[in-house]
C-alpha cells in the first residue's frame, strides 16, 4: 500500500510539474484527454521510480571514482538523466523534456517520493518495525547467523559527539534542546552521565588518538614543529594522522580499539578497524578499503537519500549566510569572518559527513557488528565560528539529538543487542580572538619580541579544521600546508597555534632550545611573551632549573615543583600541573609553548587562531568532555580502577578513556588478541611474532587476495 501511495503522489506531481513547466509535456501536440494524460504520468512515475531503484546503485557504484562532494553535485544531473530515460519508455512518445527541464522534475519528484515514503513510515509504527525487521533478517540470512536466540553477546556502538562539552550537553539536555538525551539522563531512561578531563592539548587529534589507538604521546598539540624532518606535523592532514597511528600502534603493540570486527567512521584514525568510511589517515592509503570515502556508496546508491541531502546542503549552506548576515547587522560580539567557503563547509560538516557517517553506522548495527566508533563533526564546526553556546549551535544539538534517536531506534531491530555509548573528545571555551582583543596575533608578538619587523595589520591567523580538511580530501584537493606553517628561513621563529595553545620553535636551534639560549638570542622574547595580559604562561626548559613555567611578575617555577591552584597555573584549576608535567616529557614539545588567559568567572580564553570557540590548550570547558553510558556497564571509575590497578576519582586524559572502553568490550566480547610485538616487516607492515601481517597504518591483519 505504501508503494502505491508514493507512486499515485509521484504521478500527481509530475502532472502538476507538467503544467507549470512549459518544457515539460506529458501530451501529444494534439492533446489527450484526461484520463490518458493521467495514464502517462503514472506510466513515467512507474519507470522513474523503477529506474531509480534497479539502475542508481549501479551508477553511484561506477562513479566511486568521482570524488565525493563532487558525486554529491552530480546528483541532480543524474537523476535528470534517468528521468529523461523514463520520459523514453512512454509509449507513443508523449512525454517531452528539455534536459535542464529534467533536473528540475527529477529533484522534486525524488523529494516528494522520499518526504511521503518517510511521512507514511513515521505515522505507521508497525510498517517502519516490519521494514526494519525485514533489512536485519535478510542481513542474518546473508551472513549465515542464527536468530535471536544465537544473537550472541551485545555490540557497542560509540558515537562521539565532537566538541560537545559536558555543561554543554547536560544544559541542553534540560533545556529541551536534546530530548533523546534527556530521556536517557531521566530516571528511567538507563544511562549515566560524567565528565572526564582531557589532557593539555584538548584537541580531537590527540584525545582521538587516545581513545582508538591507546596512546597519545607526543601530541603536543593540533599541530607542531618536527626539527629533525622540518615538517609541520598537523592532525587533520592524511600523512600526519597515518603517521600518528603508525607511532601509536609501534608505541602499544596493539592494532586499536576497534580491532575485533570493529568499524570506524568519521574518525581522524582507523581504531584498528576493518571496516572504514571517511576516516582521514586512511585517505593517504591506496587500494581496496583505504579510501576515506569507501563509505559512499551505501548512503548516495539510494536516489532519495541523495536528493535529500544535496537539498539540505543548500539549504545549510543558505541558512549560514543567512545568521552570519544578521550577526553583523546586530554586531554581536565577538564575531569572526564566516565568509568564502565556508558556509559550504560547514554545510558538509554539518549534513553530508553526518548523513553519511550516521547512515554507515546503521549499516553496521545491521550487519552485527562488535564495535562501531563514529565521529559527528557538525557542532564543533559551527561552534568555532559562532561560538559553544550560541544559538546557531544549539541548533545543531537538536538536530545530532535527532541522529542519535533514529540509531536508537534502528537498534531495536538488528540482529543482536547493541548498547550505545555517547562521548564527546574534548568542549570549547569562548572568547574573542588574541588578535581581536589586542591587534595582533601571537606571530605578531613574537616577532616583536624577536627584534623582527611586523605587518602594519594585523594578518588573520589560519583556523584549524578537521571539516575543512575533510572537504579537501573529498575534492580530491591536495591539502597543502598554510602559510604560516612554511619555514621562511632558518633564523625566523616558526609560530603555530591550536586553539588557545601556541608552539613556538626555532629551526637553526638544534634540539630542544633552552632559555638562556633563546635570552641570549632574544634577551626581550620571553619577557614580552611572560607579561603580555593575553598569555597566561609558557613553558620552556632551563639549562639551569630543568623545565620552568613562566608567568606574569616575573613569576618562574620548576615544572617539578608545580602545583595546582597557584603560581601561574592558579587559574587553569585541578590536573593542569599535571598535564604541563606529562607534555614537558614529549620529544617534539615545542622550545616554548603558550597558554592564553583564562578568566574563571566568565570562562573566556583567547584563541590564537580565527575562533570564538576554541579548544586546544587549558582553560575552561575546553578540558571537561563527557562519557554517557548505560547503568547495565561497569562503572567507568570501576573500570579504570580495575585496568590500572588503584581508585581514582575522575577519568584524566584520553588514555583512561581508551581503558575503559576496551574493558568494556571485553566485559562481552572477551579479550582482544594485540600486536605482541613490533617487527618490521618487508613493506613496513607490524608482524606479530609470526602470525599473518598486520597493516601499519591500521593494525587490522589485511584481506586474503
Amino acid at each position: 500500500m505504501r508503494v502505491i501511495v508514493v507512486w499515485a503522489v509521484s504521478t500527481l506531481t509530475m502532472l502538476v510539474l507538467a503544467g507549470i513547466l512549459p518544457d515539460f509535456q506529458l501530451q501529444s501536440d494534439d492533446g489527450d484527454s484526461v484520463t490518458k494524460t493521467a495514464f502517462t504520468a503514472a506510466w513515467g512515475a512507474g519507470a522513474f521510480g523503477l529506474l531509480s531503484a534497479l539502475v542508481w546503485p549501479l551508477l553511484v557504484r561506477a562513479l566511486l571514482i568521482v570524488p565525493a562532494l563532487v558525486l554529491g553535485m552530480l546528483v541532480f544531473f543524474l537523476n535528470g538523466s534517468l528521468l529523461l530515460i523514463a520520459i523514453r519508455l512512454i509509449p507513443d512518445g508523449r512525454g517531452t523534456a528539455a534536459p535542464e527541464t529534467a533536473v528540475v522534475v527529477a529533484a522534486v519528484m525524488s523529494a516528494v517520493a522520499s518526504a511521503t515514503s518517510t511521512a507514511l513510515a513515521v505515522r505507521d509504527d508497525n510498517a517502519y518495525r516490519r521494514r526494519l525487521s525485514r533489512l536485519a533478517e535478510r542481513r542474518r540470512r546473508r551472513s549465515g547467523t542464527g536468530g535471536a536466540d544465537d544473537e550472541g553477546p551485545p555490540g557497542t556502538v560509540f558515537i562521539q559527539f565532537d566538541g560537545v562539552g559536558h555543561d554543554v550537553l547536560a544544559k541542553a539536555a534540560a533545556d529541551g534542546l536534546m530530548p533523546t538525551v534527556a530521556g536517557w539522563l531521566s530516571d528511567t531512561g538507563g544511562h549515566r552521565l560524567t565528565p572526564w578531563r582531557t589532557d593539555w592539548s584538548s584537541q580531537t587529534g590527540a584525545s582521538q588518538l587516545g581513545i582508538l589507538h591507546g596512546s597519545n604521546h607526543d601530541v603536543p598539540a593540533f599541530r607542531w614543529y618536527e626539527k629533525e624532518t622540518g615538517d609541520v606535523m598537523v592532525s587533520s592532514r592524511p600523512a600526519s594522522a597515518l603517521e600518528l597511528q603508525r607511532r601509536a600502534i609501534v608505541r602499544t603493540h596493539d592494532g586499536g580499539l576497534l580491532t575485533l570486527d570493529g568499524a570506524s567512521r568519521g574518525n581522524l584514525f582507523s581504531g584498528g578497524a576493518d571496516q572504514l568510511a571517511l576516516v582521514l589517515s586512511m585517505a593517504a592509503r591506496r587500494g581496496k578499503g583505504r579510501r576515506s570515502r569507501a563509505g559512499y556508496f551505501a548512503y548516495f546508491s539510494d536516489p532519495a537519500n541523495a536528493v535529500r541531502t544535496a537539498l539540505s546542503f543548500v539549504a545549510e549552506a543558505g541558512r549560514e549566510i543567512g545568521q552570519s548576515t544578521r550577526a553583523r547587522i546586530r554586531k554581536d560580539t565577538p564575531r569572526i569572518k564566516r565568509g568564502g567557503l565556508y558556509p559550504f563547509i560547514r554545510a558538509f560538516a554539518t549534513v553530508v559527513e553526518r548523513d553519511v557517517v550516521v547512515a554507515a553506522v546503521m549499516g553496521d548495527m545491521f550487519a552485527g557488528r562488535t564495535a562501531v566508533y563514529a565521529d559527528l563533526v557538525a557542532y564543533d564546526e559551527v561552534a568555532h565560528h559562532s561560538g559553544p553556546r550560541s544559538r546557531d549551535a544549539e541548533k545543531v544539538l537538536t538536530r545530532l539529538d535527532r541522529s542519535l534517536a533514529l540509531i536508537a531506534k534502528v537498534a531495536e531491530h538488528t540482529p543482536r543487542t547493541y548498547r550505545v555509548v555517547l562521548l564527546s573528545d574534548h568542549g570549547q571555551s569562548p572568547g574573542e580572538t588574541f588578535a581581536g582583543a589586542y591587534g595582533l596575533t601571537l606571530k605578531d608578538l613574537v616577532r616583536a619580541g624577536s627584534g623582527l619587523p611586523v605587518p602594519r595589520r594585523a594578518q588573520r591567523t589560519r583556523s584549524g579544521s578537521e571539516a575543512r580538511d575533510a572537504v579537501r580530501i573529498a575534492l580530491h584537493r591536495p591539502v597543502a600546508p598554510g602559510q604560516e606553517e612554511h619555514v621562511a628561513t632558518p633564523s625566523d621563529p616558526v609560530v603555530l597555534a591550536s586553539g588557545n595553545l601556541g608552539l613556538i620553535s626555532f629551526p637553526d636551534i638544534e634540539g630542544r632550545a633552552c632559555l638562556e639560549e633563546v635570552e641570549r638570542r632574544h634577551p626581550a622574547l620571553l619577557g614580552t611573551l611572560a607579561s603580555h595580559p593575553g598569555i597566561g604562561f609558557l613553558l620552556v626548559r632551563s639549562e639551569r632549573d630543568g623545565s620552568v613555567v613562566l608567568g606574569r611578575g616575573g613569576a618562574r617555577v620548576p615544572v617539578a615543583e608545580l602545583k595546582d591552584g597557584q603560581g601561574p597555573l592558579a587559574p587553569f584549576g585541578p590536573g593542569a600541573a599535571d598535564a604541563v608535567r606529562r607534555t614537558d616529557t614529549f620529544p617534539h614539545v615545542a622550545d616554548v609553548m603558550v597558554n592564553s588567559m583564562y578568566d574563571p568567572d566568565t570562562g573566556t580564553v583567547h584563541a590564537f587562531e580565527e575562533q570564538i570557540g576554541s579548544h586546544g590548550g587549558l582553560g575552561g570547558e575546553q578540558s571537561r568532555p563527557f562519557l554517557l553510558w548505560p547503568r547495565g556497564m561497569t562503572d567507568p571509575l570501576d573500570a579504570a580502577a580495575a585496568e590500572d590497578g588503584e581508585r581514582v576519582a575522575e577519568l584524566v586524559g584520553a588514555e583512561s578513556v581508551h581503558r575503559v572502553l576496551r574493558r568494556w568490550l571485553r566485559e562481552v566480547s572477551g579479550p582482544q588478541v594485540p600486536l605482541r610485538r613490533a617487527v618490521r616487516g618487508t613493506d613496513g607492515g607490524l608482524l606479530d611474532d609470526g602470525s599473518p601481517e598486520r597493516d601499519a597504518g591500521t593494525g587490522a591483519k589485511p584481506s586474503a587476495p
